[in-house]
């Protein structure tokens, strides 16, 4: 993890907190910049958050 968070420009506690859902909306620079150290598509990580919240959406 620390080698993510320094490689992306973030602190590692700001990863953590990213993590463990304490950053309830991090910045889209700080996802763009740890989805390219992870070799992540910004589509992939959409597509994730998608799926994830898909759930939510349909119990509401």
């Amino acid at each position: 993890m620390l080698d993510v968070a320094l490689d992306a420009g973030v602190s590692p506690e700001t990863l953590r907190k990213i993590e463990t859902g304490r950053v309830a909306t991090p910045a889209f620079p700080t996802i763009a910049a740890i989805a390219a150290v992870l070799g992540l598509s910004l589509d992939a990580v959409w597509a994730e958050i998608s799926e994830a919240r898909a759930p939510e959406q349909l119990a509401s």
